[in-house]
């Protein structure tokens, strides 16, 4: 299969980029967006599948991965909005399928509702609305945990020892519930892990998943979902850190949205079961684009 990396300017730095399949021919491209903040593209790898039909784009957002780490930066969600700005137009991509996972999701969301033109379909994959009602639901799960797990993060986070090799295990019975289910070592988690920015996530987020003490706190899009109108597939596991009322918020603010559920999985479903998110999102990005097609002729209804 065709693939080029390379380097889209930024800032004053480079974003680095990996386009699988030809952007010059064939359907609209699927450009997508990781999570995090401060994560990678890398377990995004299964969707390189999908370029036998179309173009898909993945980037490192700037700070992590591949791409530069500035230290001149003051980390905002319009940083990595107007990013993605940058890439589109350097790439030359007028059109797209965008295709945003947990950060990624909140990202895509941003852009659409900055205005961005061309965007054919939304797939939010395991993402949200509301990082407060996000909190008050990992809350829950944390809950849920074990209680002597339970009592290691209670001490370390009224230590605010969040860096202790006991806290970051303890963690691990969160992550091995509500992150990635599947067989492990995995490579591309792997290769994730090695090229994580802890200072953008602590920067963005915080400490962990239900103390938001960065930028993004207060991010809330469930008053302006309604202004999100192009065909919206909200996807996600069973057992994912997007809970049914976080992906509920989503439902009943996106007009033209349904959602699809799978079974084995958590916060990774592209991972955990990806023949059958393949299949999803593949049939779902197809219709999409054949219905903006003959908009007249009766619209998108989703799977």
């Amino acid at each position: 299969m065709l693939a080029r990396e390379g380097y889209v300017d930024y800032l004053g730095h480079r974003t680095w980029y990996r386009a699988v399949g030809d952007l010059e021919l064939g359907a609209v491209p699927l450009l997508t967006l990781h999570g995090g903040p401060g994560s990678t593209h890398n377990y995004f790898a299964p969707l390189e599948r999908l370029a036998d039909e179309r173009a898909v784009v993945f980037y490192d957002q700037i700070g992590c991965g591949n791409s530069d780490r500035p230290t001149d930066v003051e980390w905002s969600v319009a940083v990595f909005r107007d990013e993605v700005v940058a890439l589109r137009e350097q790439l030359g991509l007028e059109r797209i399928h965008l295709l945003g996972s947990s950060w990624g999701g909140m990202l895509a969301q941003e852009h659409v509702l900055a205005g961005a033109r061309g965007i054919v379909s939304l797939v939010l994959s395991s993402t949200l609305a509301s990082i407060d009602e996000w909190a008050e639901e990992q809350l829950k799960l944390r809950a849920a945990l074990p209680p002597e797990v339970v009592e290691v993060l209670d001490r370390h986070e009224r230590a605010g020892t969040f860096d202790e090799p006991e806290y970051e295990q303890a963690m691990e019975a969160y992550f091995d519930r509500h992150f990635y289910r599947g067989p492990k070592p995995r490579p591309e988690l792997e290769r994730m892990a090695a090229g994580k920015a802890p200072d953008v996530y602590r920067a963005m987020q915080g400490p962990n998943e239900w103390t938001v003490t960065g930028a993004l706190r207060s991010w809330d899009t469930r008053e302006r979902l309604h202004e999100i109108d192009v065909p919206t597939l909200v996807i996600r596991g069973r057992h994912d850190m997007c809970t049914d009322r976080i992906a509920a918020s989503l439902l009943a603010g996106l007009p033209n949205a349904d959602e699809v559920v799978l079974e084995q999985s958590s916060h990774t479903p592209v991972l955990e079961e990806t023949d059958r998110y393949l299949a999803v999102v593949r049939d779902f990005l197809q219709r999409a684009e054949d219905a903006s097609a003959v908009m007249g002729a009766g619209g998108f209804e989703p799977p």
